[in-house]
């Protein structure tokens, strides 16, 4: 069978059960806030947020934590199948932290010959720190004789995500790596496994689209 059905049916399958998990987890943190203690509407009132829409946030702001876990974990998930399918012998690792002392493994998403690729659907971390440990990951992960590939398909908005990612670009230049993000990351998807995930996802999105107008 061609490997881009074959593709399209597992990636459908993942897809419904990441919504069904994702569904119950909402449905279960609403119905458990509906017994939360809410005196905090008081300061929401004072800075001119009337006690419903304070309620929406609040709702909304806990839907948002659960949708971006899981949309995150599934674009991540369907990645790694797509390099799965077309290289079997693809497989995530770890490799032992040789210059520092925390953590003392890193991970890499999808090991694949010498390239060690980390797949991200997002990266939108503000924090100094973060530059710090993928510095560290990616010059681990070269001294251990790989070619350190990031691959990250939604670029951050925020100015200041957007300069830590441009620093972290410049690290993985600097050892040999390769950052993909935005369209050249599903580009790069496409050319190393032949099937085209963007192309997958969009179909399964247009299909679910009736359903948001009913």
């Amino acid at each position: 069978m061609d490997i881009q059905v074959v593709a399209e049916q597992k990636i459908r399958k993942l897809a419904l059960s990441f919504a069904e998990q994702l569904r119950r987890q909402i449905d279960m943190r609403v119905k458990i806030m509906q017994e939360d203690e809410t005196s905090h509407y008081l300061i929401y009132k004072v800075l001119g947020i009337a006690t419903e829409e304070g309620r929406l946030i609040d709702e909304y702001q806990n839907k948002g934590r659960f949708l971006y876990k899981y949309a995150g974990s599934f674009l991540e998930e369907v990645a790694k199948l797509c390099f799965q399918l077309k290289h079997p012998d693809s497989k995530p690792c770890f490799i032992d932290n040789t210059l520092g002392k925390k953590p003392k493994r890193f991970g890499i998403d999808c090991l694949l010959d010498k390239f060690a690729i980390e797949i991200k659907w997002r990266d939108a971390t503000t924090d100094g720190d973060h530059i710090t440990k993928e510095h560290t990951r990616i010059q681990n992960i070269a001294a251990a004789g790989f070619t350190p590939i990031r691959v990250m398909f939604y670029y951050p908005n925020r100015e200041q995500a957007q300069r830590i990612q441009e620093t972290i670009k410049t690290i993985y230049a600097g050892v040999g790596g390769v950052y993909y993000s935005g369209d050249e990351a599903w580009t790069f998807v496409a050319e190393q496994t032949g099937i085209n995930l963007l192309g997958i996802l969009e179909k399964i999105a247009a299909e679910n689209e009736p359903k948001f107008q009913s």
